[in-house]
């Protein structure tokens, strides 16, 4: 790659002569940096925001440089910008360590130097550089999408590459890219091979964090926080069952039990904490097999169809089930995971008779919601003698009849939310409504608790998958009844039945654009975007979820009864040199094919001994047709000129890729019809 010294004087230039009009240096510059903004890009929603401005003002200054011709910057003007990128980098991130802090790094130091491109090795630093930022997208992300741009950006830079391994003439950018693939495509073989054998390690640095959304899970609820959820569309984890799959009403998904309650924030309870007891789980009936695919989480527990007794090892993972049904790992989710368990719908849980670890469920906090306490107190006065069944009962019939909505934008609850929610404006979600219900049950007496996790799926299948958006994300209530442990109760059904008998979750208004297209063609979007997500969850079943598991499998397939690392490093290996031999073949068979130019050369400095003319491998065709002159005279003119001629269409501003057919034909004529001598034998 020709690139601009800075001694060169500056010469006056239109500000864009046109592509084809370019000085190659002017050309082959614009087109790297292209390649590096296109790498940058996909970075900019997580890097500071002076880096990308620094960066994208550094990449146009390059490019107005190399437009103008005119000089690079000084030396100190570089050294002094990059202590400022370290500064604020440190400013920034609180450390020059890490994955967040390295890539910030990386990304500008690339961009500063492309204003030191005074020689080959230097756009050879920023190639290699732009080869390393394609490798921090993936610990950003592992999408197709990615894959697919960071799959043109090793196009490009392995284009520029080529274009500096050509140093002559003026090869064009097609010319270069045409080869660069052809390149990557002898490569992809090999590429495929490691890909399948080589040993299956967790990342370096860093895990990929595949979608910027959150599912809502947490442990905690603040009213208002399921609401955000409800906007949010993408996929949060998709379930296939061996057999028919339950009905919608009965497919609730548990995640993180909130018992613990200070008057506005829920949490985890400290009892429900410990290990689940044997015999506290009861299951009845056949068991219900599926397989999760679960996108990252960013949380600990794991939202499993409820009640799941059992889980398989899931490698880098220490899993437990708590005494209050959650399925806890011992860190948070932060990748895919698939797995095969097994479900009972039909379950009991929890201790039959009262003990101390049911004492945190009832309790409240003094002075709040003084309403709802007088309310509780009351009902069950009224009931004596009534059980706890009988008591939610009570409560889901005052929802049934009490006029409350279900909705989306409830506003902002004040200090007393349970009772402005339940007399006042009866306005709200599932975590109001679960919320109320619990200090309900609690104000007569009774355990209860807040679940949340998903409850539904999209209607129709993808793929033979239900999926399970986080749209999907819902929180329901538990009360404690003697003789049977924590039952189930979704005061939800009770304001909004189509929440929970059809699955209907709640959804933000479209847009213009987005309505417009709805009105025009129905179901478009829907369409479009269901296939999409196939196309994401394929990507993810066959190139993300591919692991150490999988590649045992495929030796399987081979025919080893019980495959082991060591039998997946004898193929590896063996693959490797079988490839190795059909390269060496390759290119014993390929040997006879050389660039035209030349092969014409040597052809053109064999004949040229033959007739007396010394003709060194490394001289120029001018040079020869010089020689050529001095020992032949005027004899000499006509193979002279055909010589020079060959030159200025090798070397000259419009080079060709190959020399012309008749060349030689004319060339061994002309030296025919000279009195040209022959060299001795």
């Amino acid at each position: 790659m020709a690139v601009t010294s800075a001694a060169s004087a500056p010469l006056p230039r239109p500000a864009w002569p046109g592509w084809r009009h370019l000085p190659r240096e002017t050309r082959d510059t614009l087109f790297l940096l292209g390649v590096i903004a296109w790498t940058v890009v996909p970075h900019v929603p997580r890097l500071p925001w002076w880096c990308s401005l620094m960066t994208a003002a550094m990449l146009a200054w390059r490019a107005l440089l190399a437009l103008r011709n005119a000089p690079l910057p000084p030396r100190w003007l570089v050294v002094v910008l990059l202590v400022a990128v370290g500064a604020l980098t440190l400013l920034s991130h609180r450390t020059l360590l890490g994955r967040d802090a390295g890539v910030t790094l990386v990304v500008a130091m690339m961009a500063l130097k492309t204003l030191e491109l005074r020689a080959r090795r230097d756009a050879f630093v920023v190639f290699f550089l732009g080869f390393f930022v394609v490798l921090t997208q993936f610990l950003q992300s592992q999408s197709i999408a990615v894959a697919a741009a960071m799959l043109v950006s090793v196009w490009g830079l392995m284009t520029a590459l080529v274009l500096a391994h050509m140093p002559a003439g003026r090869p064009a950018i097609a010319q270069a890219g045409r080869l660069a693939a052809r390149t990557a495509l002898l490569g992809a073989p090999v590429m495929a091979l490691l890909f399948l054998l080589f040993p299956r390690i967790g990342p370096l640095w860093g895990v990929p964090q595949d979608t910027a959304a959150t599912t809502g899970l947490g442990e905690r609820i603040v009213l208002g926080d399921v609401a955000e959820l409800a906007l949010d569309d993408s996929v949060a984890l998709r379930l296939r069952f061996d057999g028919a799959p339950p009905p919608r009403p009965a497919l609730y998904l548990r995640g993180p039990v909130l018992g613990a309650f200070d008057g506005r924030e829920w949490r985890r309870s400290e009892r429900g904490a410990m290990t689940a007891r044997a015999g506290e789980l009861r299951v009845d009936g056949p068991a219900l097999r599926y397989e999760m695919t679960l996108e990252p989480l960013r949380l600990a527990t794991l939202p499993l169809l409820e009640m799941t007794p059992a889980m398989p090892p899931i490698e880098g993972l220490a899993l437990r089930r708590r005494a209050d049904g959650q399925w806890v790992a011992d860190r948070p989710i932060t990748q895919r995971l698939r797995f095969t368990t097994e479900a009972h719908v039909a379950f009991e849980h929890g201790p039959r008779a009262s003990d101390a670890s049911l004492r945190e469920f009832v309790a409240l906090p003094e002075g709040y919601n003084p309403r709802m306490l007088a309310w509780g107190a009351q009902l069950r006065a009224a009931r004596p003698g009534a059980d706890a069944r009988a008591l939610a009962q009570a409560v889901v019939e005052h929802l049934e009849r009490g006029g409350y909505v279900y909705t989306l934008e409830p506003g902002v609850y004040g200090r007393d939310a349970i009772d402005e929610f339940w007399f006042d404006r009866k306005l709200g979600f599932c975590e109001h409504y679960a919320a109320a219900f619990v200090v309900a049950m609690r104000a007569m007496g009774v355990p209860a608790r807040i679940v949340t996790g998903y409850q539904g799926a999209d209607p129709t299948l993808q793929d033979g998958w239900l999926v399970v958006r986080n749209s999907y994300a819902h929180a329901w209530a538990e009360y404690w009844q003697p003789g049977a442990g924590w039952l189930r109760a979704d005061p939800t059904a009770a304001a909004a039945p189509d929440r929970i008998g059809v699955s209907r979750s709640l959804a933000a208004p479209p847009g213009a654009v987005a309505g417009a297209i709805a009105a025009i063609a129905p179901g478009l979007l829907a369409r479009l975007r269901s296939g999409w997500e196939l196309v994401n969850h394929r990507w993810s079943q066959w190139v993300l979820d591919y692991s150490r598991g999988r590649q045992l499998d495929l030796l399987r397939e081979f025919g080893l009864r019980h495959p082991g690392w060591e039998d997946l490093a004898l193929l590896l290996i063996g693959s490797l040199v079988a490839l190795a031999l059909a390269g060496a073949g390759w290119a014993a068979w390929d040997r006879h094919r050389q660039d035209p130019w030349s092969r014409l050369r040597a052809r053109v400095q064999r004949e040229l001994r033959r007739r007396g003319v010394d003709a060194a491998p490394h001289e120029a065709l001018r040079t020869l047709a010089a020689r050529l002159r001095d020992v032949h005279g005027d004899a000499a003119h006509a193979p002279a000129a055909r010589l020079d001629a060959l030159d200025r269409l090798r070397y000259g501003p419009a080079a060709a890729r190959r020399p012309p057919r008749d060349w030689w034909p004319g060339f061994r004529a002309s030296l025919r019809d000279t009195a040209m001598r022959r060299a001795p034998r």
